[in-house]
């Protein structure tokens, strides 16, 4: 919901003006700093000083449904992100009341355990800087910590913007604290039990209806990114329990995206939006994509260009959260590669279905928070909600996938769908990802790749953030 950073070191101030000019489209809506002159200090010391200058850290704030305080007692706390269990109107206060009671070192492992919530976070009270980052990684954190300055931001391109050419990714579940990096635990947690069909089925659909619940809370309405898929035509039956769901669709004409997913959608009889896109469309787009994910990657690309267009429009709408179903192919065995591992026994493909949630913050969020906060949206995925992770991580294989020739996989998503109301042609509809079903792969590798020198052209945009953005 907003972009954070800071800078620890000579010239503090500058740097941070200049990261938050960098990450203004991650909180338009508001800003507040803090500063302080470290050699002012009595503790002089002490491990933090020997960073040799001032202390600057900023909040770009997108505000959507949360009360954010900064400064109490001495102490900072700058938080991108939500913690949705328990119910409270400030993430922030939450935290800043688990280091009070806890400390410094022991307050991150105790938040994980205890809530669920996406959030990267940097706390100061004027003898520990602390970055911490969720078990999941859903909101990113980057830093980079030098012999005589620490610094840290939401995006590369902000620490970019200050002469840092090669900041370090804060990875899920780690803390860095002072000059130290501590990495805690990890999700999922260790299997429990395993539970008949129709248990695991209704297990299922509670922690489905709250983690929506949650992450709708105080909205009045809602964008989905709506492929007419089973993941996004069941989240979008989810929230219309709790709130007003606005659909929006991303294609090229005649892809298999925009004909299911207006099908679905008047079926529903749900308000939709269709952003039918063409080449001169994911020219124009491609480069705000490439500065949102920071790489050149041709399937990222295509993956990040439905989100892109739709958040664009969302926020168009004045929207200021869209939601997603990432993380249900992860978890629940959509993805084709999974058959060949289905063949070499069940310890193979929990280890797959593992280390694809553990290293999703890598391969998709921080591509897709990146993405979304370009257009000034904030993006949730309910189906990562913590208990929905462990939930899906009891639910036996069998479940899931019937077989080694198993064309469509998901077998207990789809079942719960159908219950819950979706479409038979959607719950039944084959995985097809979002490059291919928008067509818009099809269009980057034929009329906007060839040719591209993408070197040259990502090694300039690093060159454009340190030069341009100026005090």
């Amino acid at each position: 919901m907003c972009g954070i950073a800071g800078f620890i070191g000579e010239g503090a101030l500058p740097k941070l003006l200049k990261m938050l000019r960098i990450l203004e489209h991650r909180g338009p809506d508001a800003t507040r700093i803090y500063y302080k002159r470290l050699k002012d200090s009595k503790d002089a010391e002490h491990p933090i000083h020997k960073f040799k200058g001032d202390v600057a850290i900023g909040h770009k704030i997108l505000i959507t449904d949360e009360k954010i305080p900064h400064i109490r007692d001495q102490a900072i706390i700058v938080c991108d992100g939500k913690i949705y269990n328990p119910r409270t109107e400030s993430s922030s206060e939450l935290i800043l009341d688990s280091i009070r009671e806890h400390g410094v070192k022991e307050a991150p492992q105790i938040i994980m355990d205890k809530f669920d919530g996406d959030y990267s976070f940097a706390f100061f009270d004027g003898e520990n800087i602390l970055l911490a980052r969720d078990p999941l990684g859903v909101k990113p954190l980057y830093y980079k910590l030098g012999d005589d300055f620490i610094a840290f931001a939401s995006e590369r391109k902000a620490l970019w913007g200050v002469g840092i050419k090669d900041p370090m990714r804060l990875d899920p579940g780690t803390i860095l604290i002072n000059n130290d990096i501590i990495r805690l635990k990890r999700l999922p947690e260790k299997i429990e039990a395993k539970w008949d069909y129709n248990t695991a089925k209704e297990r299922l659909k509670k922690a489905l209806e709250k983690a929506v619940k949650e992450r709708t809370r105080d909205l009045k309405k809602v964008g989905i990114l709506f492929s007419g898929g089973v993941d996004s035509t069941l989240l979008t039956l989810l929230v219309e329990k709790y709130t007003r769901p606005i659909l929006y669709t991303v294609g090229s004409r005649g892809s298999q995206d925009l004909i299911f997913a207006k099908k679905a959608a008047q079926e529903l009889g749900i308000e939709h939006r269709i952003i039918e896109v063409t080449p001169e469309m994911i020219k124009d787009a491609l480069r705000p994509v490439l500065e949102a994910i920071e790489e050149f990657n041709v399937m990222k690309i295509g993956v990040a260009m439905p989100l892109y267009f739709a958040s664009r429009a969302a926020h168009a709408d004045g929207l200021q959260v869209i939601l997603a179903g990432q993380g249900a192919d992860e978890l629940f065995g959509g993805y084709h590669r999974y058959l060949r591992l289905y063949e070499e026994g069940e310890d193979k493909l929990v280890e797959a279905f593992k280390a694809d949630i553990q290293e999703m913050h890598h391969v998709n969020l921080e591509r897709d928070d990146a993405t979304a906060m370009a257009t000034s949206t904030e993006l949730r995925v309910p189906f990562l909600d913590k208990e929905i992770i462990n939930i899906a991580f009891n639910i036996p294989i069998e479940y899931k996938i019937k077989g080694s020739d198993d064309t469509l996989r998901k077998h207990i998503l789809r079942d719960l769908a159908l219950d819950m109301g979706v479409p038979a042609f959607i719950a039944k509809r084959p995985k097809k990802a979002a490059q291919y079903g928008s067509g818009i792969d099809k269009i980057l590798r034929r009329s906007i790749l060839p040719g591209f020198d993408h070197r040259s052209y990502m090694e300039n945009l690093k060159m454009e953030f340190y030069k341009g953005y100026q005090v």
